[in-house]
């Protein structure tokens, strides 16, 4: 049987913030040698409120834990260490914009240690935008108040504070997510918000359009790069930002593959190039002659991610439909035509990049396939009613 003793040997690391200072939480299952060094560290203090003792985050401090616990005891620094590795985006990382705009007299603008992370992580300049527009949200509601000095009780408050002026689930996570970002990755204290509860998952269904639609839409448009355009974003199943980064050498005509590099997740993976659309593509190239990336805007930058919505949403209105068409409509299409066709769900999530079957499932519950067999009930009553 194992040793009890040695087992609860174990010291984790925390990373605990009071009264604006850092300090260095030893969390352990109290044992007798363990207590007894423990009251030996420089400084060292017992708090009730988090459970655990503390001494000042110094690197002597650190080094004097690993030193004077080796043998004794293990120290685990999971929560003290991290190796996050930043969204590397495929948009060029650039928050100067933000540094440079002009603020109304009184407005809190995230602290400059907030952009240089942002800029050292490589997160896409979207994510980039929304993390700082979603911290200034937060730090201005408590203008008044010290930024490090808040707690989960605060954060709590402002979240149940946008939530009754109608934030939805994924407002509030993006709100969550930004105020991690300072307090976990900024000053580099993992999990101290780990307590923080997150709105309950919302289950929306993907939004599709059939494939008459889809085809109305590409015939119906006459410029050859729009309908390059809305020709790829449903034949390979690609999201705006992938289209829009897609460079020459990334369509494969040997293999007939389109290589999307630096996906989400900063993933690479490979997804279908239609033999219609290589036809497309050739007359595009002829007329556009684009140099590096497969659609570009002026002076050779990449097309802008409005100019696809537009040329997308355009389209549908041309063809009739009713509905508003985005460019992911059109990726959900091609997730949900090809398992209407008997396509298997793992090839699905494999042309699709997701990480998880899980989210490719979700297209289950949009096909066709099933329901056109089912009868409503409605209509046997009334074939019952015709037949006496």
């Amino acid at each position: 049987m194992a040793d009890l003793n040695k087992i609860n040997r174990n010291i984790d690391l925390k990373h605990l913030l009071i009264d604006g200072v850092k300090y260095i939480g030893l969390k352990y299952y109290t044992h007798q040698a363990v207590d007894a060094v423990v009251s030996t560290l420089p400084s060292v203090v017992w708090s009730d409120k988090y459970g655990m003792h503390y001494i000042p985050n110094t690197p002597q401090n650190l080094t004097t834990i690993f030193s004077i616990f080796k043998g004794l005891a293990w120290i685990n620094c999971g929560h003290f260490y991290t190796n996050r590795v930043g969204n590397k985006g495929n948009e060029e990382m650039s928050v100067n914009s933000f540094r440079n705009r002009n603020v109304k007299p009184g407005y809190r603008t995230c602290p400059e240690e907030f952009l240089r992370m942002l800029e050292i992580k490589r997160y896409a300049y979207n994510t980039a935008k929304t993390y700082i527009n979603f911290f200034e949200d937060f730090i201005n509601h408590y203008k008044d108040q010290e930024i490090d000095n808040l707690d989960e009780n605060d954060i709590r408050n402002y979240l149940q504070s946008i939530a009754v002026k109608g934030a939805s689930g994924p407002y509030l996570n993006q709100a969550v997510n930004s105020i991690k970002f300072y307090y976990e990755v900024v000053k580099e204290m993992p999990n101290r918000f780990y307590s923080i509860e997150r709105p309950r998952p919302e289950t929306k269904l993907p939004k599709v359009i059939s494939k008459e639609e889809v085809a109305m839409m590409i015939n119906i448009t006459s410029n050859i790069k729009h309908k390059c355009i809305i020709g790829l974003l449903y034949s390979a199943g690609l999201r705006r930002g992938e289209l829009l980064h897609l460079k020459i050498e990334d369509i494969d005509s040997k293999r007939m593959l389109i290589i999307v590099r630096g996906a989400k997740g900063n993933k690479d993976r490979m997804t279908l190039l239609s033999p219609h659309i290589l036809e497309m593509l050739r007359e595009y190239y002829k007329e556009y002659k684009p140099k590096k990336l497969l659609f570009e805007g002026p002076v050779g930058r990449p097309y802008s991610p409005e100019s696809v919505a537009k040329i997308v949403q355009r389209a549908g209105e041309q063809a009739g439909i009713r509905k508003r068409i985005t460019p992911h409509m059109l990726r959900h299409s091609f997730a949900t035509h090809l398992l209407e066709d008997g396509t298997d769900l793992r090839y699905i999530q494999t042309l699709l990049g997701h990480t998880s079957s899980t989210t490719t499932e979700i297209y289950t519950q949009v096909t066709l396939t099933h329901v056109k067999v089912i009868k409503s009930p409605l209509d046997s009553l009334f074939l019952h009613n015709k037949q006496t």
